[in-house]
This record gives structure tokens, sequence and C-alpha cells, in this order.
């Protein structure tokens, strides 16, 4: 009998704190990226939408822009002579056909590359924007080009100190509304929120596997985020075979004041489900099928 009564007091302590650490969580700030309310579901362009155009290129973007899309969303290195740049992966090789690290080219270096050499629409037989003078971006370009858009961008992996010239290219460009930023790099985000308090971001690789495993236990309400966007993968294949975007995982996002923005969905079919679970954004290399499906609706 006293054992089931230890038992009974240990259950009450636990549930009475968790309950008190939930009541003193705080939501999300809420952030001008987000306001006005946006329409259903916010259409964002992958990389500019790679599976139609060369990602990551300012004819991706203008491409999008025509479309009409809600938001652009791109991956940031910078050069070794500060110059913040749209690239994907670490290193020239797969979308120029050139070698070396982004990092160590001067801005100069990398203007003379083909952006478009090895972007294919049918796995290589054929080229189509091959030597027809895309170059590799400068962010700076589509901020000038773009001050009314919706920018999300994923700081890549950085030996070189990217933080504060983001932050303050960000800034000087009055973008900080405008912007969310993101990394799966935690030190690195972290960097950039101390660089730049004022600015959106989404959490970090970290953060997510914390939401997501306290969301399946029930628990994501003792979270007092410092982010406002959990941006996730609907490819269980991308989180360690984990289905991550459920409504129960949505509805506890939306309980602490977070959106949810999926990468990288190209079915309409997939597109649909998550619309109707009501994700906040889809990012999707494919904006033209998802245009059709929010026409659709």
């Amino acid at each position: 009998m006293k054992t089931l009564k230890r038992v009974f007091v240990a259950i009450l302590t636990l549930g009475t704190a968790l309950f008190v650490a939930t009541e003193l969580s705080a939501p999300a700030t809420s952030v001008p990226f987000y306001s006005p309310a946006a329409k259903q579901c916010l259409l964002i362009a992958h990389m500019g939408g790679d599976k139609v155009w060369p990602g990551d290129t300012r004819f991706a973007y203008d491409q999008a822009a025509k479309l009409g899309v809600d938001a652009f969303d791109m991956d940031v290195h910078i050069t070794k002579d500060g110059v913040i740049v749209l690239m994907h992966d670490d290193t020239v090789a797969r979308t120029t056909g050139a070698a070396g690290t982004v990092e160590d080219f001067s801005y100069s270096e990398l203007e003379g590359l083909d952006a478009a050499y090895n972007w294919s629409p049918d796995n290589g037989a054929s080229f189509p924007y091959r030597g027809k003078g895309i170059k590799v971006t400068r962010l700076e370009e589509l901020f000038v080009a773009y001050p009314d858009m919706r920018f999300l961008i994923e700081i890549k992996n950085s030996k070189n100190p990217i933080a504060r010239p983001l932050a303050d290219l960000i800034h000087q460009y009055d973008m900080q509304r405008k912007v969310i930023v993101a990394s799966f790099h935690g030190g690195l985000l972290d960097e950039f929120r101390r660089a730049a308090p004022d600015v959106a971001t989404s959490a970090s690789r970290t953060e997510v596997a914390t939401f997501v495993l306290l969301s399946k236990i029930g628990l994501s309400g003792l979270i007092s985020p410092k982010y406002q966007a959990l941006q996730v993968p609907f490819d269980p294949k991308e989180s360690l075979g984990v289905n991550i975007v459920t409504p129960r995982f949505i509805r506890a996002a939306h309980a602490k004041n977070l959106r949810v923005e999926v990468w990288t969905p190209n079915d309409p079919e997939i597109m649909k489900k998550y619309i109707s679970w009501g994700v906040d954004g889809i990012d999707t290399d494919s904006p033209d099928v998802m245009k059709a499906v929010l026409a659709g609706l």
C-alpha cells in the first residue's frame, strides 16, 4: 500500500511539474514575415525551382517571380573576398563542371563559371541552359531586384565568417522583415541570431529534433522557441526514417505559434494532402506544379 502511495505521489508531482512548466513556457514571437496573414499555404520556390530551371540562379528566381510564387528559398555561401553568393553545394563541381570549394574563390573568379553547365531536365540527355550566360548569383542582386519578395535563406557550412556579413546585407537593404534565416548547423545559426536578433529564423536540426521528439509524447508545450518556423522534410529518409509531418505535429507547432514549412514535395497529391492538413508553406522544386494545385483548390 505504501508503494502504491509513493507511486501516486510521484506521478502527481511529475504531472504538476509538467503542467507548471507548460504554463510558464512562451510561444514563438510573431514576426512580420508572416504578417499580414498569409493565404492558405505559401508557395515557396526551392532554389527558385530546381526541377524546372537551373537552381540557385538569378534566371530561376526571375522565372519563379513571373510564376507568382510567394517566397524564394536559397542557399548561401561567402566567397574569400566577402561576397555572399547562391550555391547549394560546398563545391562548384555539380553545377558548373569546374572544380573547387565555393569559399576558396573570389567572386570575380566565380563570375566566370557557367552556373547552368550541368543542369539537365532529362537526366543528362540535354543541357538546355549550358552556355547561355547564366552566372553564379549574388544575394545582393536579388535583394535589389525583388525588394518586396519574401526570402528563406539557408546558411550552408562555412569556414569563412558569414553571420555578420549576412546580417549586415539584410539590414543594408532593409529586408529584415522579409527574411527567414535557416541552417542545419546550429553554431552558425546561433552566430546569426546574435548578429541579427531582429531577423526571424527557423529551427536548427537539433531544435527540430527536440520539438519532434517532445511532440511525439505530447510534451512540446514545454518548449519556449527562440525560432519562428519549423522547416522539415516530407521524406522520412531525410530524417532517419522518422515521419515528421503529421496532423498532430502541425497542431503542436501551431499551438506554439510556429509555422510549418515542408521541403521538398513535388508530387501534386502529396502537396494536396499537406495543404489539407494545414501546413503554412510548401518549399518545392516544382513551383509550376504547386501553382496548378493551388489554382484547383
